[in-house]
């Protein structure tokens, strides 16, 4: 069984995406999921990255694009009331579920859908409120814990080179992004592209080449 590393952040549309989809790109596969919250904003700032939607096209077409994905898909996607947004109360609030700074895929579910779905406010604090309800907390989003869980799952991340979120964390390697997935699938499944010097080369270099 493969153990799998799923670093995301709730502003992040494409997580949603992936999300859903990641049963149905997975199937048959052995293997074991641990999702791990991270602070998208500190990726991009690492590499001096202002992300879609610090460049106007790109987050016009960004959001024409995830839409389409959703509707394409069938999982359903609306654009928040506001995007993008501090993702921060949404980060701390599912680590407080957590024991050890990960969190189930059920968690990860309901934030998500709590922002990608209903083209509403994420932030609006009846709505924050409602969603911590339904979740069983284990701690106080604002606890020394959770942030130190957020801090670390962060460092991790960018220790791993990790950009950008969706990203899956596997033997040492990273796959990035929703289209990602057949080649995660394909890495499981030991195609042996992997094993020849340009395959392995591009994969240690985090698909800079």
């Amino acid at each position: 069984m493969k153990h799998i590393d799923f670093y995301l952040d709730f502003v992040s549309p494409y997580a949603w995406l992936a999300l859903e989809q990641l049963p149905q790109a997975l199937d048959g596969l052995s293997y074991h999921l641990h999702f791990k919250p991270v602070l998208l904003g500190a990726l991009l700032k690492q590499h001096g990255n202002p992300g879609p939607a610090g460049i106007e096209p790109k987050r016009d077409w960004t959001y024409r694009h995830v839409s389409w994905l959703g509707h394409r898909s069938g999982v359903g996607l609306q654009m928040p009331a506001q995007h993008p947004f501090a993702p921060l109360p949404l980060l701390r609030l599912a680590l407080a579920t957590s024991h050890d700074g990960c969190i189930n895929r059920h968690v990860a579910r309901e934030v998500l859908r709590h922002v990608w779905q209903g083209g509403l406010d994420p932030l609006d604090p009846a709505r924050l409120q409602t969603l911590r309800e339904g979740l069983r907390l284990q701690h106080e989003p604002e606890s020394d814990q959770v942030k130190a869980w957020l801090r670390a799952n962060t460092d991790e991340a960018q220790q791993r080179g990790v950009f950008g979120v969706p990203t899956w964390g596997v033997d040492g390697q990273v796959f990035w992004g929703l289209d990602a997935l057949p080649m995660l699938r394909a890495y499981l499944l030991g195609d042996p592209w992997f094993d020849t010097c340009t395959g392995a080369a591009q994969v240690r270099n985090g698909f800079k080449a």
